[in-house]
This record gives structure tokens, C-alpha cells and sequence, in this order.
């Protein structure tokens, strides 16, 4: 594949590999990755692209540079450069529930010719209303809520590892802090590939259980 058409996400962890540009899309926070995953594309956390970069700082003194102004918030400046450097074209930005910059940085985003997804949570909490969202996102991606739902269940076997590292820290103290950040945090997006995520999860968990003595529930 010609490497114009990959995305360059540049980081060792938590993930190591290129993706097709055509199969990417950036995330601004957390949505139902079911959907995503369901529907064949891959998801990418802009913001655990920003902070986990070698430098975030340049990444924020890029934003600037193109014109995000100083005082936005420096986080909304993050993802706009990670969206930028890594070549994504398309992502689901959550313009409502989340940061109020966002809606600012999606139209300065459609104005560099990168496909926003709009997706909300209802401030009121309503289910009838979000239920609405979740369809809509799923027919923009092309499926049904049905097959979302299938994926859900594949996704909480993952998740189940990723409880069990949790559970080794605040209940055995077997887990470091760190250790159990990077695992939780990451699950916003299962490092873009739930199959090699769940693979990296449980041979933590075996490492733990050979290296410290422990007990896997």
C-alpha cells in the first residue's frame, strides 16, 4: 500500500503500526466504539495521539501556527494537530457532553477538508434522544444498531481483561498506577485494533501472575 495513503499515528504505545486513511477515524472523546468497529473502520484518540507524542508541546505550538488562536485551550490544540500530522481525514467529534471548544475546532477542521461525524450526548440525559444519536451515527458508518450491539459483546470480553488489571490495583496493589492508566485510558479506542489490544491484556496479566505471584480472577 502506498504510504500516501496511511495514516502515520508515530507512536510505539499504544500502537505500533500504520492504518489505511481510508479506515481511520479520529475520535475526539469517548463514543460507542462498538459502532465504529461494527462498521469496519478504526478508531483513533486524537488525544491519546497528542499526549503520548514525543513532543505534545510542538504539537500545540503547531496549532497556533495555523491559526487556532493562544488562549483556545491547549488540549483543543493537541487534537487539531494530531488530526493534521497524522494525515486522518475523517472524524467523530462530539459537540455536545464534551468541551465547549469543540464545536469551534470541528468548523475550523471542515474548513481543512477533514469529514466531521457530528455525535451529542444529551445534556438532559435523555434516552430516547441519545438512542436517536446512536442511530444515526450507526447509518452514517453504514449498519444497523443491531450489529453495533453484536460488537458489544465481543468488546466487554476485552474490557473484561482491563477490569481485571484495575481490580489488581486498588484491591491486591499488584498493579502500579501508571500501568493501570495507560491500560484504562487506551480503552477509548482498544489501540485501534481490539484483537492485538486483548492479546497485549492478557499477556500483561500472565507476565503479573509469573513475575508477582498472583491470583487471575
Amino acid at each position: 500500500m502506498n504510504s500516501t495513503n496511511l495514516v502515520n499515528v508515530g507512536m510505539s504505545f499504544p500502537m505500533s503500526y500504520r492504518i489505511s486513511v481510508d479506515k481511520a477515524i479520529g475520535i475526539t472523546t469517548t463514543i460507542p466504539i462498538e459502532i465504529v468497529y461494527a462498521a469496519g473502520y478504526v478508531p483513533l484518540d486524537l488525544n491519546n495521539i497528542f499526549i503520548c507524542n514525543e513532543d505534545p508541546d510542538a504539537l500545540v505550538d503547531y496549532a497556533e501556527i495555523k491559526g487556532l488562536p493562544r488562549n483556545t485551550c491547549a488540549w483543543v490544540k493537541g487534537i487539531y494537530s494530531a488530526t493534521k500530522k497524522t494525515g486522518i481525514k475523517r472524524i467523530i467529534g462530539v459537540i455536545q457532553g464534551d468541551c465547549s471548544n469543540n464545536q469551534a475546532l470541528i468548523e475550523f477542521l471542515q474548513t481543512e477538508d477533514i469529514e466531521v461525524i457530528p455525535f451529542s450526548y444529551p445534556h438532559d440525559r435523555n434516552k430516547d434522544l441519545l438512542y436517536k444519536q446512536l442511530d444515526s451515527l450507526s447509518k452514517k458508518l453504514g449498519i444497523n444498531l443491531d450489529k453495533a450491539h453484536q460488537m458489544k459483546f465481543v468488546l466487554d470480553k476485552v474490557r473484561k481483561t482491563v477490569h481485571e488489571i484495575d481490580r489488581l490495583t486498588w484491591e491486591e496493589n499488584k498493579v502500579t498506577g501508571e500501568e493501570n492508566h495507560i491500560w484504562n485510558v487506551s480503552t477509548s479506542d482498544l489501540m485501534g485494533d481490539y484483537v492485538l489490544f486483548e492479546r497485549k491484556a492478557l499477556a500483561f496479566l500472565e507476565e503479573l501472575k509469573n513475575a508477582r505471584n498472583l491470583t487471575i480472577k
